[in-house]
Order: C-alpha cells, then structure tokens, then sequence
C-alpha cells in the first residue's frame, strides 16, 4: 500500500507539472501589434516598426513577432524586437504584414495580423529604364592614407520604350550609409543619359553589402518612373587581370609564373587559369590552379602564345566573374620546323638543282648543232 501511494504521489505531481506547462498556452490570449508603419530610410531601404498591443496581458512570457513580407518578394522571419530594417527593391511598392507570437514546446500561438503598405511611386508605364547593369573594379589608391584600394563603379541603361525624346534620368547609388548622385554621364543621340560612371566610390573591396542602384528622370510630356535594383558586389565586380606574367622554355619544359591582381583579396583568395596555345597546330590547353606557378611538358619548340586569367576563390566570398585574360606572351621559335618538313625542303631543292644543271648541259650540247644547221641553210 505504500508503495502504492508512492506511485500515485509521483503520478498527480507529474499531471500538475503538466497541466502548469500547459496553461499559459490555453489561456493566455495574444493581441495584434499597433502602430505598425514602414517607413523609407535611404535608397531600396526601409523601417518597419511597431509597438507591443498595451492591452495585451502581461505574463511572465517571452512573445515575438512574425514579420512577413508580401511585396515586392514574398518573404517571413521572426524577431524578438518592435523594428526590423529591410532592404529591398522600391519601384513595384512594398508592403508587409506583422503579428505577435507565442511558441512552446507543444504549438505556436499567434494573433491576427496588421499590414502597412508603401504604394509604388508615380509615373507613366514604359517611361522607366531597363537592362540596368552595373559593374565594379578595383584600383591602387594612391591618393588617400585610410584606405590602400579605390573602387568604381560603371553602369548602363537603355531608355525606356514609351520615354518621350526630352527625358533625361539620372542615376544614385547607396553603400551602407552613403548615397551619391552620378556626375559623369554618356549620352545617345539624343543627349539622354544612358551611362554613368564613378571613378571613385564608397564601396568597399571586399564588402558584403548590397548595392543599391535608383535611376528616376524627368521629361516636360511625361512623367518618368523611377527603377531601382540590388547588387551583390561579388557578382559585378570586374577582377583585374594578374600581374607581370612571365614564361620561360627550357627544352619541353614550359615555365609559367604571375603575379595576384590589384586587390584589396590577400594572395591566398585567388583561383587562376593558365591557357596555352600552340600557334603552329592550334592545340589549347587550359588548366585552373590555385597557385601563381605553372609548368607544362610541350611537344616541340613550336611557338606559344601564354595568357593567365584570375577570380576571387569561394573560400573568401561568393564565387564572381573571371577578369580578363592578361595579355598574350610569345615564347618558342616560330620557324622551327619538323625534321619531316626539313626532309621535304631539300628533296624539293635537290630535284630543281638536277633539272637546272641538266637543262644547262642541254644548252651546251645543242648549241653547236643549231649553228651548223643555220650554216648550211644560208
């Protein structure tokens, strides 16, 4: 009987313990958030914010929030805190919805949500640019003391189709905290901006912060909608060629060797590829490396043509666009010729040297006999 009652004991505790665990779930009662609003911070940049419902029953709880957004890409995550920055495209409009929430171990508790939306800025249909493309490069910067690399960047437009023949755009960008207005534009026929570049920016070298690009314009017919778009930088940004590329032939030993490009990228960030071709039979080799080192057994001493091409490895960011090949460097005698062709030449050489002589001695033979017969004729 004790042990009996012992049981029963451990049984009710376990219920009671289970029941408490339970309870804040089954009564608690979760209001929506207020005052939600979102509000447009910079370029593609916005802040949602709101506040806790004051009605809402204080317990010894932790609630969240789910945020959601609907437009212009749908997309939920959830947060402790009553703000959350967004950085996103502006031109279709934006809107997003929020709710409060309550998660256990045994189900999610969730209020019903309250949505804000930011219209899509005025302007006329196909007055827009498009095909925007941007691209980045990085260079020795030889003027500032804080900072070793400066990068630029480049961008081009087409304008838009229904835009009317007086439309000029112009072009912002934002990195992190700053914002600047183009100042050097290409223009088409026309005189319509449809080109800009910075030859210096805030961008960093090795950053990971999107790019935000905003192209609006104006016309005295129309009025022009704004476009704006998001770069990852590791996607535009044009690495440089590797340096000072040398090759050397010793025998069929073919030696390459090169330098990293200017780059804020250590040595080690860097995959290479190396591209032989043999001028004479058209035979191309290309290998990728890790290292700046090469070497290569070629066939013959026949002439080369050398080019090396590098990109930022994953291991320090996102994998991005190749550069340009360096330019070619010539190694190898280009008048080298095979033992079979050698054999083709003298052969060819040997037979006209015979009829040449063999026609001389024709000469000589058969000039005495013409003489005696233009004699004996007068």
């Amino acid at each position: 009987m004790i042990i009996v009652a012992h049981v029963l004991l451990i049984l009710l505790g376990a219920t009671e313990i289970l029941q408490a665990d339970l309870l804040p779930d089954e009564k608690i009662s979760l209001l929506p958030p207020v005052n939600f609003t979102i509000k447009v911070t910079g370029l593609a940049q916005v802040l949602l914010q709101w506040k806790p419902n004051p009605d809402q029953e204080q317990r010894n709880v932790n609630l969240e929030y789910q945020v959601k957004i609907n437009t212009p890409k749908e997309d939920d995550y959830e947060t402790r805190i009553t703000e959350s920055k967004c950085v996103t495209i502006l031109h279709k409009g934006f809107s997003a919805s929020v709710r409060t929430i309550l998660q256990s171990d045994h189900s999610l508790l969730a209020s019903s949500w309250v949505s804000a939306e930011l219209h899509a800025p005025p302007g006329s249909p196909g007055t827009s640019i498009v095909n925007l493309t941007c691209t980045t490069n990085t260079t020795e910067d030889n003027y500032s003391r804080l900072r070793s690399y400066q990068v630029s960047l480049h961008c081009t437009w087409l304008v838009g189709t229904d835009a009317p023949e007086d439309t000029q755009y112009f072009l912002y960008y934002r990195y992190g905290s700053w914002t600047e207005e183009c100042q050097e534009y290409s223009k088409d026929t026309l005189g319509r901006n449809i080109a800009c570049w910075f030859p210096r920016t805030f961008i960093l070298s090795k950053g990971r912060d999107w790019l935000a690009v905003l192209v609006n314009g104006s016309s005295k017919h129309s009025a022009i909608k704004p476009f704006d778009q998001l770069f990852a930088l590791h996607a535009i940004d044009q690495i440089n060629p590797p340096l000072n590329v040398t090759a050397e032939i010793e025998g069929t030993r073919l030696s390459i060797q090169w330098e990293k490009p200017v780059s804020a990228f250590p040595i080690h960030c860097f995959d290479y590829e190396v591209k032989i071709h043999n001028t004479r039979n058209g035979y191309l080799q290309i290998e990728k490396l890790m290292t700046n080192a090469f070497i290569s057994i070629i066939d013959d001493l026949s002439k080369h043509d050398v080019q090396v091409r590098a990109a930022v490895s994953s291991m320090c960011r996102e994998a991005g666009l190749w550069s340009e090949w360096s330019q070619p460097i010539y190694v190898g005698n280009d008048e080298h010729k095979p033992l079979r062709e050698w054999f083709l030449i003298v052969i060819m050489a040997t037979i006209c040297f015979i009829l040449l002589i063999l026609s001389l001695i024709c000469k000589i033979k058969l000039g005495p006999v013409r003489r005696k017969l233009k004699s004996s004729v007068i």
